[in-house]
């Protein structure tokens, strides 16, 4: 896994109103480090730094440096603002490269379905991150589900992905992934046959509403 290095500074006003707002004006982002038995440490990081984290792979392991020391981690979870979309607290999770974590990883997609070629069908990506377990160094970019094994009948689920070496998937072993869906065509051959079964009703109808007002025309026969 690769390990990237991002700069960063200890919070001394951490709990002080206004002072976060003040952060994230300054295009940075507050930020909590803990776990591995230690306090935790309130810190800030660039938004720059963030997003060069985030497309190496938002489970990649970083060296934040202060002026106290280095410290290892991975990103444990982003907030984010419910309006902008921009980030606004990010937690970091101590790791130590001789101690088992657990992690989400993102299950992509590879290959192509023959059968639903020849027969049609959706994909439904089910289950799109896994939990796994291993040491730092181990933790892989993504999991690969490959689906040119897909048919109706068949489909993937947790018990069918290869996991890395020095990875082993947390969770139930039989929750779907991936699977192909039948497409609903009868739904379109039906409609044909609907709209002339609707239409019946009013042609009895017209029909029976002629024939009773013939019958009132008609005089009565003595």
């Amino acid at each position: 896994m690769e390990k990237l290095k991002i700069e960063a500074t200890k919070r001394e006003k951490a709990g002080v109103k206004g002072e976060l707002s003040k952060i994230r004006a300054q295009k940075s982002i507050p930020a909590v480090i803990y776990g591995a038995g230690k306090e935790p440490v309130a810190i800030t990081v660039s938004e720059k730094d963030l997003l060069a984290v985030q497309k190496a792979g938002g489970n990649a392991v970083v060296e934040i440096v202060l002026p106290t020391g280095a410290e290892q981690a991975i990103i444990k979870e982003v907030q984010y603002h419910v309006v902008k979309d921009t980030p606004i607290h990010i937690d970091f999770q101590r790791v130590s490269k001789d101690r088992m974590i657990e992690t989400v990883i993102p299950v992509v997609l590879t290959g192509e379905s023959a059968f639903m070629k020849i027969n049609g069908g959706i994909i439904d990506h089910v289950l799109r991150e896994v939990s796994v377990k291993s040491l730092p160094a181990d933790i892989p970019h993504h999991i690969e589900a490959d689906i040119s094994v897909l048919t109706f009948d068949k489909h993937i689920t947790v018990a069918d992905l290869v996991a890395p070496k020095g990875v082993s998937f947390l969770g139930e072993p039989g929750r779907m992934v991936v699977h192909i869906i039948v497409p609903r065509e009868e739904e379109a051959a039906a409609t044909p046959a609907d709209a002339a079964t609707a239409a019946q009703p009013e042609i009895s109808a017209a029909k029976g509403k002629k024939e009773e007002e013939g019958a009132a025309a008609a005089p009565a026969k003595k």
